[in-house]
This record gives C-alpha cells, structure tokens and sequence, in this order.
C-alpha cells in the first residue's frame, strides 16, 4: 500500500503546475488552499442538503472548483494547459441561482446563520468561496491569474450559496431567518 504522505512538503514548499515550488504560502497556494477549503465545505453543506437537486448542483460545483485549483495552481508557462473551467460553467451557476432564488423571500437586511443545519452549511460555504474570491483577485489583479472568469465564477457561487441558504431554510420549515437587527433580551 502506497503511503498517505510524500514528505515532499516538510520543508513549507509545495510544488505547483509547472518547473520549480514556491513557499505554502505563497499566493497562489493560499488561493488554491482556499478553493480545496471551499471544496469541502460545500461538501458539508450537500451532505446536509435537504433536496436531492441541491445536492446534484453543488457536486457539479466541487468538480467545476477543481478545476478552478488546477488552473489558480499553474506556473505562467503552463497556464493553458490547464484551461478547462467553460464560460458556460458562469451561466450555468446564475440559471440555478436565479432559479433558487424565485423559491425564497430576500430579506431585507442582513440575516444570521443557523436557522437549520444545512442552512449554516451553506453560510460557512458561501464565507470560504467570498475568502477564495479575494485571493483569487488578488492574483487576477497583479497579473498572476490570466483569467478573470474564475474571479467572477467564485463571485456567482457566493451567490448560489446564500439563496440555496434561504432555501435549505425554507425545506427545514423555517419560514423567515433570524436578523442580525432582532431585538436582544
């Protein structure tokens, strides 16, 4: 059985796509970090899922993420070779949100996680996809990340996640969130 572990990484480098390594955090490892982190907490939050549709559409999303990864993790000179992420894929993620959305109510005013388990899930998931969202235009802005349409892919999901929120709220039979504004005791 092959080991868990290449001990490659035990000097704080970490190797990208591409000639040479860079230290672990380096941007783009923060950036690629954050999109694994988003990864599994979406993973959560269909694991919670209430709906069989919601939980089809984030497993589309996690194999779209790793393909954010592979492009956020490629050296300038292999760049195009890992390419893979549609345009299509952004039309694809505002169709469902807009979809969703037709479902819930949009509060008015800011809203606290928590109503429901799966609802919290998606609130974690959508603050990881806004914190992969600002190191990825970090790197697009410095000229590191070619392609702004992974930028605007994680802005679209952060979308998704807070109505697909509202919406795991709605299954669970919460009819409106807690606001952050409620009167406190």
């Amino acid at each position: 059985m092959p080991p868990f572990y290449t001990r490659q990484g035990d000097d704080g480098y970490t190797g990208l796509l591409g000639e040479g390594r860079v230290p672990k955090y380096h941007p783009q490892a923060e950036a690629v970090g954050t999109v694994d982190e988003a990864t599994a907490a979406l993973g959560l939050a269909r694991s919670l899922s209430l709906s069989g549709d919601v939980q089809e559409i984030v497993r589309f999303v996690q194999q779209d993420l790793y393909h954010v990864m592979a492009e956020l993790a490629a050296m300038p000179e292999t760049a195009g070779q890992f390419v893979s992420l549609a345009e299509d894929r952004l039309a694809w993620l505002e169709k469902h949100t807009e979809r969703f959305g037709s479902l819930v109510e949009s509060p008015k005013e800011f809203i606290l996680p928590g109503d429901s388990l799966p609802a919290a899930a998606f609130a974690l998931a959508r603050t990881v996809v806004r914190r992969a969202e600002r190191l990825v235009a970090r790197l697009v802005h410095e000229g590191s990340v070619g392609r702004p349409e992974l930028l605007r892919y994680l802005n679209r999901l952060s979308s998704l996640c807070f109505v697909l929120e509202l919406y795991e709220n709605r299954l669970a039979g919460k009819s409106s969130p807690s606001l952050a504004k409620e009167p406190r005791p």
